[in-house]
């Protein structure tokens, strides 16, 4: 209990001022963690802080080269340009910097003739002491903070510890943003690849079609034939307008990419847009209650309802259209439907434009198989009796989902 008209924080006197400033670092380091993801910036503000809290004279912070034998310097605080340019890459095994890394321990040393030496830099004659300590994440070394004072100090022990501290939680935001760069860069490769099978099985395929068409052409003209060739023509003008809708189209997808609102969103902003595109009337009908999907899963959803919506536009004739999503025992099912022509049977023999037609179906069924397999989920077809088709994606909702 407190003695009257004394307040506690009077009563801790340095020892609670000390308390405070590593609280108050604690503070500024959390919120640099949480505004900054570029590490090296990250490495930057929070060197000012560990030279702050310290109230050391200059300071430097090092990552491990990518060979695993360098230290390359990211920041520095407080040296003369002549020495920031002799430390930009050292030996791992370095001097102090060295041994605190290879042990992965806190040091400090009071003799810096090394660092004299390895710059050749009379800055070093002016310190007294170097205190190094290891940027750490699940035991494995990933650069260090090395501060300087211009007298010879001994590191109080709970400094040392706070200085752990904050190493540990640096080294996890370094590593999680390294992660993050590489999800990154993973779902840009998919994305790259997702877009080089689209160029492939739409504008490649019917390209190869129309090589082939005009060789048969030539052979007709030659043959002298002009019948035949007319025929081969035509196929080749059809050919050539169906490639340019699917450029379109390609274009038109790629420049609309998810809604950052979410699925529902980017599906009504469909049906806004579509009957204006295509003069077909589409209803939406959403029976969900809550839609509990991850943002790729949203995304390859999207994307296979936009293409079953373009073959609609392309090839069905129809005059009306919906698009449907539901949640039924556990499987999400998203339906488009129409009143037009039907899907053509796969197999059926169908001759000239009509079998190009026949391919297209194909190949926009395949592009939407592929992403269905990425959900775990099937394409379903059928043909209505009334007339027109209904095309499926049925997938297993995740657990937790609202069933």
């Amino acid at each position: 209990m407190n003695q009257p008209g004394i307040h506690p924080l009077q009563a801790a006197g340095p020892a609670r001022e000390a308390d405070l400033q590593a609280l108050r670092a604690l503070s500024e380091l959390t919120a640099v963690l949480a505004e900054e993801h570029d590490p090296e910036k990250l490495l930057e503000r929070s060197l000012g802080t560990m030279v702050r809290l310290a109230r050391a004279q200059a300071g430097v912070v090092r990552v491990v080269t990518s060979d695993g034998a360098h230290l390359r310097l990211v920041a520095s605080l407080g040296l003369t340009p002549e020495v920031v340019a002799q430390e930009q890459l050292m030996p791992l095994d370095c001097g102090v910097c060295g041994a605190a890394v290879s042990d992965d321990a806190v040091r400090q040393s009071f003799e810096l003739r090394h660092c004299e030496a390895q710059t050749g830099a009379d800055y070093f004659r002016q310190l007294g002491t170097a205190l190094v300590v290891p940027l750490r994440h699940m035991g494995r070394v990933l650069g260090a903070y090395t501060l300087f004072f211009d007298e010879q100090r001994d590191t109080p022990e709970e400094l040392g510890l706070l200085f752990r501290s904050i190493s540990e939680h640096l080294g996890m935001a370094l590593e999680n943003t390294r992660l993050l760069r590489e999800n990154m860069r993973m779902t840009l490769m998919s994305e790259r690849q997702l877009i080089a099978n689209e160029v492939h099985d739409s504008l490649a395929q019917t390209m190869a079609y129309m090589k082939i068409r005009l060789a048969m052409m030539q052979e007709a003209l030659e043959a002298s034939e002009p019948q035949r060739a007319l025929k081969h023509t035509n196929e080749v003008q059809q050919a050539l307008d169906d490639a340019y809708a699917d450029l379109r189209e390609l274009l038109s997808q790629f420049r609309n990419r998810m809604d950052p609102l979410g699925l529902v969103h980017a599906l009504q902003e469909l049906r806004t847009k579509f009957y204006d595109r295509t003069g077909i009337a589409l209803a939406f009908d959403d029976r969900t209650t809550d839609l509990n999907l991850s943002v790729e899963e949203e995304g390859q959803v999207f994307h296979i309802m936009q293409e079953a919506l373009a073959n609609v536009a392309r090839h069905s004739g129809a005059k009306h259209a919906r698009l449907s999503m539901e949640l039924i025992g556990g499987e999400y099912r998203f339906s488009v439907e129409d009143d037009g022509l039907g899907f053509y049977a796969f197999g059926q023999r169908l001759g000239g434009a009509e079998q190009h037609t026949h391919l297209r179906h194909h190949l926009g069924v395949n592009i939407m198989r592929e992403r269905a397999q990425r959900l775990n989920g099937a394409i379903e077809i059928v043909n209505l009796r009334q007339g027109g088709a209904r095309v499926s994606l049925v997938f297993p909702a995740q657990r937790g989902s609202d069933l």
